[in-house]
């Protein structure tokens, strides 16, 4: 299974998740109404289309499957409960054997295995959260090195399977649909490489003779009535590394082993390679 990332824009937390089935669906729906006149819509029976206008806009909608499965996850991290006795009241030299006080505590709890623990975030989402309650926070989707989206969650519906005797999911099938809103920091435009995209003995290579460490920056907190800045994208540092040619980002990302980051976490070390042009040997792919 393909594994996507969402970046809460106002927090920076990430949250990953699996595609089940490989697939997204996309839908777009243009600007476009019923045109109207005084008496209402115009419409007429020689017609077998009704007469549109175009309004501007649009909705741009993408659909996800996700699956969540407590046996194919990492347990999600939740604070420790506080201990009854704190461990310096331990005497010095009490007995800890079988049969002492100590010994005869009761055993911790087994660990929490309820899937809902993991799909909590994406719920989160599509609660209004943000501007005293008046708006949903925005994420950004990441997928691979092709896919990088800022939307809000309309919409989530999720089945859960493989109860215990308590009665707590283990595995979750969660539908999400999420709708474009305007990019402030979209992906820089690219520019197509002159050269080709070295393979991954090349990228190893190179990793060992950098030209440069870039710090990465981040992003900034949220200007009066706007957005937080999302920092650097990757496109943006090709651009600056190699004369402006941002499609050499997979270049940076093959030799920081980057798979699925698109957007990389601010402070980071980025190692620049040499142009591939530079290198002593060739490995074009």
């Amino acid at each position: 299974m393909e594994r996507v990332a969402f970046l809460v824009e106002g927090t920076g937390e990430r949250i990953t998740c699996m595609l089940n089935p490989e697939h997204i669906v996309q839908r777009r729906i243009a600007g476009l109404a019923p045109r109207r006149g005084g008496a209402g819509i115009v419409a007429g029976s020689a017609w077998s289309d009704s007469p549109l206008q175009h309004t501007g806009g649009g909705r741009t909608e993408i659909e996800l499957q996700l699956l969540f499965d407590v046996n194919l996850l990492p347990p999600p991290v939740v604070p420790a409960p506080p201990s009854p006795v704190p461990a310096q009241e331990v005497v010095a030299g009490e007995a800890t054997g079988p049969g002492s006080a100590a010994s005869a505590a009761p055993a911790p709890p087994p660990p929490r295995r309820d899937v809902r623990d993991h799909t909590r975030p994406l719920w989160q989402l599509a609660e209004n959260s943000v501007d005293g309650g008046r708006g949903v926070p925005q994420v950004r989707m990441v997928l691979g090195k092709e896919w990088n989206v800022l939307a809000v969650v309309e919409a989530l519906a999720e089945r859960f399977e493989q109860f215990d005797t308590n009665g707590t999911p283990r595995r979750s099938w969660l539908s999400m649909r999420l709708v474009r809103v305007p990019d402030p920091n979209p992906p820089a435009p690219e520019t197509p490489a002159s050269v080709g995209i070295p393979d991954a003995a090349a990228a190893e290579a190179a990793a060992a003779v950098p030209v440069a460490i870039h710090t990465v920056i981040g992003g900034g907190p949220a200007t009066a009535g706007g957005t937080a800045a999302g920092g650097e994208t990757l496109p943006e540092i090709a651009a600056r590394y190699f004369g402006g040619r941002c499609a050499l980002w997979r270049w940076i990302a093959d030799v920081n082993l980057l798979d699925e980051v698109i957007w990389p976490e601010a402070g980071r070390g980025l190692i620049i390679p040499p142009a591939p042009e530079d290198l002593p040997t060739g490995g074009a792919r």
